[in-house]
C-alpha cells in the first residue's frame, strides 16, 4: 500500500484511487516554463505547496492526497528545481516568489493558502510580503526569519561553492539524509536524492547566493494573514529559539513542535501534518474571507 494512502487512511479519509496527482507545465510572465503537480478538484479552495532547497514537487508526495481531499493543491517545481526552468539568473528568494505570484496569474489563482517547507518558507514570506492580498493562509515549516539563521547554512554555503558537475550523488545524499530524523525509508531518500541531482552544480551556487541575499520580512506580522508555524523537535538546521522568533514576527495563529522528528515534518509524518494543516485552515476560514 502506498505511503500516500496510508496517509490518507490515517486521516480517516477514503482516498479516491482515480484521483492521482496529475503533472503540467506553465509558461510565466516572468519567462520561465514551470512544472507542478496537482491534485484535487478544480472548484476547492487552492494551497500551493513550495518545496526546499533542491527538492522538487516530490517533496510533498506524502501529503498531496490527504490535503487535496478538501482542497486544490499545486506542487510546484520552483525555479531551477526539478523539470522547471533553469536559467542564468534571478535565484534571489524574491525572483522565486515572483515566479509563484506569476504561476498564481496564469492558473487564475486570485487568492491561496501558500504552505513553504524550509527554503520555500523563504520563498512564502516573500509571496506574502510582496503580494498579501493574493495569500490566505501561511503554513511555515522548518524555516526561519531569514536563511542565515539557519543553523549550518554557512556550512552548506561553503561546501556548496566547490561544487562542480557532475554533483556527486554522495553531497545530495548527505544532504538529504541530515532534514530527518526518524527513517523515511531508503526509497523515498533515494527519490529524494535523485531529485536533487537535477539541479547543476551552478544552481546550487546561485540558490545559497540567492538565500544568503535575503532580507527578514518582518512587516509580515502586520499583513494579518494567518499563519502556521511548524517545526520537528529534533530538527538539525532550526533551533526553537528560531522558530520562536519567527512566530513572533507573522500573525501567528498556531505554533505546532513535532517530538522526535526533524526538519522535513511532512516527510516524517505525513499525516499528522496534513490533520494540522486541514484543522488550521477550518479554523481561519472565516478570517481568510
Amino acid at each position: 500500500m502506498s505511503s500516500i494512502l496510508l496517509a490518507t487512511l490515517a486521516l480517516g479519509l477514503a482516498a479516491p484511487l482515480s484521483d492521482a496527482p496529475r503533472f503540467g507545465e506553465v509558461k510565466l510572465s516572468t519567462g520561465i516554463r514551470m512544472h507542478y503537480a496537482e491534485q484535487g478538484e478544480s472548484r476547492r479552495e487552492p494551497i500551493i505547496l513550495l518545496h526546499g532547497y533542491s527538492d522538487s514537487w516530490f517533496s510533498f508526495s506524502r501529503v498531496l492526497t490527504p490535503l487535496a481531499r478538501e482542497t486544490r493543491v499545486y506542487a510546484l517545481d520552483l525555479r531551477g528545481h526539478g523539470k522547471t526552468d533553469k536559467p542564468a539568473t534571478g535565484y534571489l528568494m524574491r525572483d522565486l516568489a515572483a515566479d509563484v505570484v506569476a504561476f498564481m496569474d496564469a492558473k487564475g489563482i486570485a487568492k491561496a493558502t501558500v504552505i513553504g517547507h524550509s527554503m520555500g518558507g523563504f520563498v512564502a514570506q516573500q509571496v506574502a510580503f510582496a503580494a498579501p492580498k493574493r495569500v490566505s493562509r501561511l503554513v511555515l515549516v522548518g524555516t526561519v526569519r531569514k536563511p542565515t539563521n539557519l543553523a549550518g547554512f554557512y556550512e552548506l554555503e561553503k561546501a556548496v561553492t566547490s561544487l562542480s558537475d557532475p554533483v556527486p550523488d554522495g553531497f545530495a545524499r548527505e544532504f538529504q539524509l541530515s532534514t530527518v530524523y526518524t527513517s523515511v525509508g531508503d526509497e523515498f531518500i533515494n527519490r529524494a536524492v535523485e531529485e536533487s541531482l537535477r539541479l547543476p552544480a551552478r544552481v546550487w551556487k546561485e540558490l545559497a547566493g540567492g538565500m544568503i541575499a535575503t532580507q527578514a520580512a518582518v512587516s509580515l506580522g502586520r499583513s494579518g494573514i494567518p499563519t502556521l508555524v511548524v517545526r520537528g523537535e529534533k530538527d538539525a538546521w532550526v533551533t526553537a529559539e528560531e522558530t520562536d522568533s519567527l512566530a513572533m514576527m507573522v500573525a501567528t495563529k498556531r505554533q505546532k513542535t513535532y517530538a522526535n522528528t526533524g526538519h522535513a515534518v511532512h516527510w516524517e509524518r505525513p499525516a499528522e501534518f496534513a490533520s494540522e494543516v486541514v484543522a488550521f485552515r477550518k479554523e481561519t476560514q472565516v478570517a481568510a474571507r
